[in-house]
Protein backbone atom coordinates (compact mmCIF):
# COMPACT_ATOMS: atom_id res chain seq x y z
CA UNK A 1 0.00 0.00 0.00
CA UNK A 2 1.24 3.83 -0.49
CA UNK A 3 -1.04 5.46 2.29
CA UNK A 4 0.98 8.59 3.28
CA UNK A 5 2.55 8.59 -0.05
CA UNK A 6 2.31 12.17 -2.63
CA UNK A 7 2.77 10.90 -6.06
CA UNK A 8 3.77 13.28 -9.31
CA UNK A 9 2.34 11.82 -12.68
CA UNK A 10 2.64 13.19 -15.55
CA UNK A 11 0.31 13.43 -18.33
CA UNK A 12 -2.41 11.82 -16.62
CA UNK A 13 -5.15 13.03 -18.48
CA UNK A 14 -5.55 10.26 -20.37
CA UNK A 15 -4.04 6.66 -21.76
CA UNK A 16 -2.03 5.19 -19.32
CA UNK A 17 -0.54 7.77 -17.52
CA UNK A 18 -4.42 8.46 -16.39
CA UNK A 19 -4.41 4.67 -15.39
CA UNK A 20 -1.36 4.76 -13.86
CA UNK A 21 -2.81 7.99 -11.42
CA UNK A 22 -6.68 5.96 -10.86
CA UNK A 23 -3.93 2.58 -9.94
CA UNK A 24 -1.60 4.78 -7.61
CA UNK A 25 -4.37 6.06 -5.83
CA UNK A 26 -6.42 3.01 -5.40
CA UNK A 27 -3.44 1.84 -3.30
CA UNK A 28 -3.48 4.60 -1.06
CA UNK A 29 -1.56 7.67 -2.60
CA UNK A 30 -2.20 11.11 -2.85
CA UNK A 31 -1.98 12.04 -6.48
CA UNK A 32 -0.35 15.29 -8.55
CA UNK A 33 -2.01 14.96 -11.95
CA UNK A 34 -0.04 16.79 -14.43
CA UNK A 35 -1.07 18.23 -17.74
CA UNK A 36 -0.66 20.51 -19.69
CA UNK A 37 -2.81 21.27 -22.92
CA UNK A 38 -5.72 18.91 -21.54
CA UNK A 39 -6.94 20.40 -18.29
CA UNK A 40 -10.06 18.72 -18.50
CA UNK A 41 -9.17 15.67 -19.01
CA UNK A 42 -6.90 16.07 -15.65
CA UNK A 43 -9.78 17.32 -13.72
CA UNK A 44 -11.87 14.14 -14.63
CA UNK A 45 -8.98 12.27 -13.65
CA UNK A 46 -9.03 13.95 -10.26
CA UNK A 47 -12.51 13.27 -9.85
CA UNK A 48 -13.21 9.38 -11.05
CA UNK A 49 -9.94 9.46 -8.52
CA UNK A 50 -11.94 10.98 -5.89
CA UNK A 51 -15.34 9.28 -6.51
CA UNK A 52 -13.71 5.97 -5.65
CA UNK A 53 -12.49 7.78 -2.19
CA UNK A 54 -8.79 8.48 -3.55
CA UNK A 55 -7.13 12.16 -3.10
CA UNK A 56 -5.95 13.88 -6.03
CA UNK A 57 -5.29 17.42 -7.54
CA UNK A 58 -4.44 18.53 -10.97
CA UNK A 59 -1.23 20.49 -12.13
CA UNK A 60 -0.83 22.23 -15.00
CA UNK A 61 3.05 22.55 -16.23
CA UNK A 62 4.68 21.96 -19.47
CA UNK A 63 6.97 19.52 -18.36
CA UNK A 64 9.69 20.61 -21.30
CA UNK A 65 10.29 24.06 -19.72
CA UNK A 66 12.92 23.42 -17.19
CA UNK A 67 11.75 26.27 -15.24
CA UNK A 68 7.96 25.87 -14.88
CA UNK A 69 8.96 22.13 -13.63
CA UNK A 70 11.09 23.55 -10.70
CA UNK A 71 8.27 25.53 -10.21
CA UNK A 72 5.75 22.75 -9.88
CA UNK A 73 7.81 20.47 -7.82
CA UNK A 74 8.49 23.58 -5.21
CA UNK A 75 4.79 24.44 -5.29
CA UNK A 76 3.91 20.67 -4.72
CA UNK A 77 6.75 20.48 -1.98
CA UNK A 78 5.00 23.82 -0.24
CA UNK A 79 1.84 22.37 -0.29
CA UNK A 80 1.77 19.40 0.74
CA UNK A 81 4.89 18.72 2.36
CA UNK A 82 6.60 15.99 0.59
CA UNK A 83 7.03 13.68 -2.97
CA UNK A 84 7.82 9.78 -2.63
CA UNK A 85 7.03 8.97 -6.20
CA UNK A 86 7.53 10.52 -9.23
CA UNK A 87 6.07 8.70 -12.55
CA UNK A 88 7.34 10.47 -16.17
CA UNK A 89 4.91 9.37 -18.33
CA UNK A 90 4.38 12.38 -20.98
CA UNK A 91 5.08 12.24 -24.26
CA UNK A 92 3.88 12.82 -27.49
CA UNK A 93 4.99 10.77 -31.21
CA UNK A 94 5.64 12.92 -34.60
CA UNK A 95 6.22 9.67 -36.73
CA UNK A 96 7.47 10.31 -39.85
CA UNK A 97 10.51 8.38 -42.11
CA UNK A 98 13.40 9.48 -41.37
CA UNK A 99 14.30 10.94 -44.81
CA UNK A 100 11.17 12.93 -44.47
CA UNK A 101 11.19 13.77 -40.88
CA UNK A 102 11.88 17.61 -40.07
CA UNK A 103 14.42 19.04 -37.74
CA UNK A 104 11.33 20.70 -35.45
CA UNK A 105 9.45 16.75 -35.75
CA UNK A 106 12.74 15.18 -34.60
CA UNK A 107 13.29 18.27 -31.83
CA UNK A 108 9.77 18.44 -30.20
CA UNK A 109 9.69 14.82 -29.82
CA UNK A 110 12.91 14.59 -28.05
CA UNK A 111 11.97 17.60 -26.07
CA UNK A 112 9.03 16.52 -24.62
CA UNK A 113 9.82 12.51 -24.08
CA UNK A 114 13.17 12.86 -23.35
CA UNK A 115 14.06 16.24 -21.80
CA UNK A 116 10.69 16.68 -19.55
CA UNK A 117 12.08 13.32 -18.60
CA UNK A 118 15.47 15.17 -17.27
CA UNK A 119 13.44 18.21 -16.20
CA UNK A 120 11.06 16.08 -13.59
CA UNK A 121 14.23 14.05 -12.20
CA UNK A 122 16.48 17.05 -12.03
CA UNK A 123 14.06 19.57 -9.68
CA UNK A 124 12.96 16.04 -7.87
CA UNK A 125 16.04 14.47 -6.50
CA UNK A 126 17.07 17.53 -4.69
CA UNK A 127 14.03 16.64 -2.41
CA UNK A 128 14.54 12.79 -2.41
CA UNK A 129 18.03 13.13 -1.57
CA UNK A 130 17.06 15.06 1.03
CA UNK A 131 14.30 12.84 2.62
CA UNK A 132 16.65 9.75 1.79
CA UNK A 133 14.05 8.03 -0.25
CA UNK A 134 11.97 7.97 -3.55
CA UNK A 135 10.76 6.33 -6.38
CA UNK A 136 11.23 7.39 -9.72
CA UNK A 137 9.32 5.41 -12.45
CA UNK A 138 10.27 6.59 -16.11
CA UNK A 139 7.90 5.10 -19.29
CA UNK A 140 10.20 4.20 -21.94
CA UNK A 141 8.44 2.16 -24.74
CA UNK A 142 9.38 -0.87 -26.80
CA UNK A 143 9.88 0.84 -29.95
CA UNK A 144 13.50 2.43 -27.07
CA UNK A 145 14.19 -1.05 -27.13
CA UNK A 146 13.70 -2.17 -30.49
CA UNK A 147 13.79 0.64 -32.65
CA UNK A 148 11.00 1.11 -35.15
CA UNK A 149 10.91 2.74 -38.97
CA UNK A 150 9.32 5.60 -39.22
CA UNK A 151 9.77 6.77 -35.24
CA UNK A 152 13.34 8.10 -35.43
CA UNK A 153 12.39 11.09 -33.09
CA UNK A 154 10.41 8.40 -30.70
CA UNK A 155 12.67 5.72 -30.63
CA UNK A 156 15.79 8.03 -30.00
CA UNK A 157 13.88 9.77 -27.16
CA UNK A 158 12.56 6.43 -25.81
CA UNK A 159 16.33 4.27 -25.83
CA UNK A 160 17.42 7.79 -24.27
CA UNK A 161 15.06 7.80 -21.46
CA UNK A 162 16.45 3.95 -20.31
CA UNK A 163 20.17 5.63 -20.93
CA UNK A 164 18.66 8.58 -18.33
CA UNK A 165 17.26 5.55 -15.92
CA UNK A 166 20.40 3.45 -15.87
CA UNK A 167 22.61 6.66 -15.26
CA UNK A 168 20.18 8.18 -12.68
CA UNK A 169 19.95 4.92 -10.48
CA UNK A 170 23.65 4.57 -10.43
CA UNK A 171 23.37 8.46 -9.02
CA UNK A 172 20.82 8.47 -6.38
CA UNK A 173 20.73 4.55 -5.29
CA UNK A 174 23.25 5.35 -2.38
CA UNK A 175 20.53 7.33 -0.85
CA UNK A 176 17.56 4.63 -1.22
CA UNK A 177 16.24 6.28 -4.03
CA UNK A 178 15.02 3.66 -6.71
CA UNK A 179 14.98 4.21 -10.49
CA UNK A 180 13.29 2.19 -13.30
CA UNK A 181 11.82 2.49 -16.75
CA UNK A 182 8.64 0.51 -18.08
CA UNK A 183 8.89 -0.54 -21.56
CA UNK A 184 5.24 -1.03 -22.55
CA UNK A 185 4.33 -2.45 -25.79
CA UNK A 186 1.38 -2.67 -27.74
CA UNK A 187 -1.29 -1.31 -25.75
CA UNK A 188 -4.64 -0.38 -25.87
CA UNK A 189 -5.36 3.14 -25.63
CA UNK A 190 -7.40 6.29 -27.08
CA UNK A 191 -4.24 6.57 -29.50
CA UNK A 192 -3.88 2.97 -30.81
CA UNK A 193 -8.30 2.50 -31.13
CA UNK A 194 -7.79 4.20 -34.42
CA UNK A 195 -5.42 2.00 -36.16
CA UNK A 196 -6.30 0.53 -38.76
CA UNK A 197 -7.33 -3.33 -37.83
CA UNK A 198 -5.47 -4.79 -40.07
CA UNK A 199 -2.07 -3.25 -38.27
CA UNK A 200 -3.45 -4.08 -35.10
CA UNK A 201 -3.54 -7.65 -35.91
CA UNK A 202 -0.13 -7.35 -37.15
CA UNK A 203 1.34 -5.75 -33.81
CA UNK A 204 -0.42 -8.25 -31.76
CA UNK A 205 1.04 -11.14 -34.11
CA UNK A 206 4.34 -9.58 -33.16
CA UNK A 207 3.72 -10.29 -29.53
CA UNK A 208 4.55 -14.05 -27.84
CA UNK A 209 1.08 -13.60 -26.01
CA UNK A 210 -0.67 -12.72 -29.15
CA UNK A 211 -2.56 -9.86 -27.97
CA UNK A 212 -2.78 -6.41 -27.40
CA UNK A 213 -1.78 -5.30 -23.53
CA UNK A 214 -4.00 -2.73 -21.51
CA UNK A 215 -2.83 0.32 -19.71
CA UNK A 216 -4.19 -1.10 -17.00
CA UNK A 217 -1.24 -4.13 -17.05
CA UNK A 218 0.90 -1.21 -17.33
CA UNK A 219 -0.19 1.05 -14.43
CA UNK A 220 0.17 -2.44 -11.90
CA UNK A 221 3.93 -2.43 -12.90
CA UNK A 222 4.33 1.07 -11.86
CA UNK A 223 2.13 0.70 -8.57
CA UNK A 224 4.51 -2.35 -8.38
CA UNK A 225 7.82 -0.59 -8.33
CA UNK A 226 6.19 2.14 -6.59
CA UNK A 227 5.60 0.06 -3.24
CA UNK A 228 8.21 -1.25 -0.75
CA UNK A 229 8.02 -4.74 -2.48
CA UNK A 230 9.86 -3.00 -5.24
CA UNK A 231 12.59 -1.78 -3.02
CA UNK A 232 15.66 -3.40 -4.11
CA UNK A 233 14.82 -2.96 -7.66
CA UNK A 234 16.32 0.11 -9.34
CA UNK A 235 18.31 0.81 -12.63
CA UNK A 236 16.09 -1.67 -14.64
CA UNK A 237 13.64 -1.67 -17.76
CA UNK A 238 10.55 -3.55 -17.05
CA UNK A 239 8.98 -4.44 -20.39
CA UNK A 240 5.52 -4.94 -20.37
CA UNK A 241 5.07 -6.14 -23.85
CA UNK A 242 4.22 -9.80 -24.24
CA UNK A 243 7.42 -10.76 -25.22
CA UNK A 244 7.36 -8.38 -28.52
CA UNK A 245 11.06 -7.27 -27.76
CA UNK A 246 12.42 -10.53 -27.52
Amino acid sequence: MLNGKTALVTGAGRGIGREIALTLAKEGAFVIVNYNGSKQRALNTVEEIEKAGGKAAAYGCDISDFTACGEMIASIIKEYGRIDILVNNAGITKDNLLMRMSEEEFDEVIRINLKGCFNTIRHASRYFLKQRSGRIINISSVSGVMGNAGQANYCASKAGVIGLTKSTARELGSRGITVNAIAPGFIETEMTENLPDALKEAMKEQTLLKRSGSALEVAKTAAFLASEGAAYITGQVISVDGGMAL
